[in-house]
């Protein structure tokens, strides 16, 4: 009987100890990151946007874009550097440059929705 309750006591103190708040550190971004935002509404024309453009970054930089839209998207390079498939909303397309340059980019989905990104 004894035994039983000692069990039902470290039990009892175990479930305990996961109930508590524990500090949960969330993950950083890389050091070398950013994010390119695209949305609806954010050009000075009101239409379709990446948000910042232009965009200045280093060289080895992951770049995000982010689907902030309620509808699909693509991002692609003008000279063939990436080609994203169709970014639903609330996905990302990520792409990591290795070599200087000016990017223009693209949706193939839309017309006049541009971004430049340049790496340094």
């Amino acid at each position: 009987m004894l035994r039983r309750l000692v069990l039902l006591l470290l039990l009892a103190m175990s479930a305990g100890a996961c109930d508590s708040e524990t500090p949960v550190t969330p993950t950083p971004a890389p050091p070398n990151s950013t994010t390119v935002t695209i949305r609806v509404g954010a050009s000075t024309l009101g239409t379709n946007a990446y948000v910042p453009s232009p965009m200045t970054v280093a060289v080895g930089t992951l770049v995000s874009f982010v689907n902030n839209d309620s509808t699909a998207h693509t991002t692609v390079a003008d000279a063939g550097a990436w080609t994203s498939p169709n970014i639903a909303p609330g996905n990302r397309f990520n792409v990591t440059l290795t070599t200087a340059g000016i990017y223009p980019y693209h949706c193939s989905l839309h017309a006049g929705m541009v971004g430049t990104l340049t790496v340094q």
